[in-house]
């Protein structure tokens, strides 16, 4: 078995872009490279910030378990929960078929699929959608909103947002971070940043309220155009929840490496 290039390019994206923002939370954040593990940990209330990922090719079930156990003894050391990001295409096909197993003797739980994705697509047009307008993030109150809207579209309470988001810098300034209004009402938001000769797309979200309208992928569309102008970048990347998955491709991207997300048993 041998590991695709897409699928090492979707681990190293992962590394790279989640060390810049969870250093941008607290640049005291555990962002250690441990043999075959990645630590990109905010300790945030924001559960995003706080990811542990694997990053040894070819491993098989024994080496799957040490490690996950391993990935466990460092998130019991934390004050906040947090997320193994998993990518299937780093396991043997023993580790592949027994790993919902080795997962729970690790004391792991499931908690939802992801796809990573990527694609050769910039420039696109410019994007428009009858129903909106974009701005720019560029004040305290703009990234606020869109910290609201990560909460709404995944069910964490505002404050937890807030927490991730509120105050940074980065979000104003390094990110081509959109929201897309309805009027004066934010309904969406979409970012992409340069990372490694590409344009990585980060936390989408629409407000269930004004979901299935292409509100995501039209701001989505927004954030990759003006990243795409402002940087000259061709390629673009990104890692996809379930309801994201169907709309990216209309876009230009391709799936590439299934993703399975974990967090501590209860």
């Amino acid at each position: 078995m041998t590991v695709s290039p897409e699928s090492i390019e979707s681990i190293e994206q992962l590394t790279t872009v989640w060390r810049t923002l969870v250093l941008d939370r607290d640049p005291d954040a555990d962002v250690r490279d441990l043999p075959g593990i990645s630590i990109r940990w905010a300790d945030s209330r924001f559960g995003f910030w706080n990811c542990i990922t694997l990053t040894e090719a070819e491993a098989g079930t024994e080496l799957l378990g040490h490690r996950l156990g391993q990935a466990v003894d460092i998130m019991r050391t934390k004050k906040h929960p947090g997320l193994v990001w998993l990518f299937e295409d780093l396991l043997d096909d023993e580790a592949r078929s027994t790993l919902e197993t080795t997962a729970g003797q690790a004391g792991l739980q499931y908690a939802f699929p992801g796809t990573g994705m990527a694609g050769d697509l910039l420039p696109i047009p410019e994007p428009a959608h009858p129903d909106l307008t974009f701005a720019r993030v560029r004040t305290d109150e703009q990234v606020r909103a869109y910290a609201d809207l990560q909460s709404r579209a995944y069910g964490f309470p505002l404050e937890e947002g807030r927490d991730g988001l509120v105050g940074s810098a980065l979000w104003k300034n390094e990110m081509y971070a959109y929201l897309a209004m309805r009027g004066d009402e934010p309904v969406a938001c979409a970012a992409t940043v340069e990372a490694q000769g590409r344009l990585f797309v980060a936390l989408v979200a629409t407000d269930p309220q004004w979901q299935r309208k292409g509100y995501g992928e039209a701001v989505t569309r927004k954030a990759l155009y003006e990243g795409a102008q402002a940087t000259g970048l061709t390629r673009a990347t990104l890692h996809a929840t379930a309801a994201g998955a169907p709309v990216y491709p209309r876009i230009g991207f391709k799936p590439n490496s299934r993703i399975h997300f974990y967090g501590l048993k209860d």
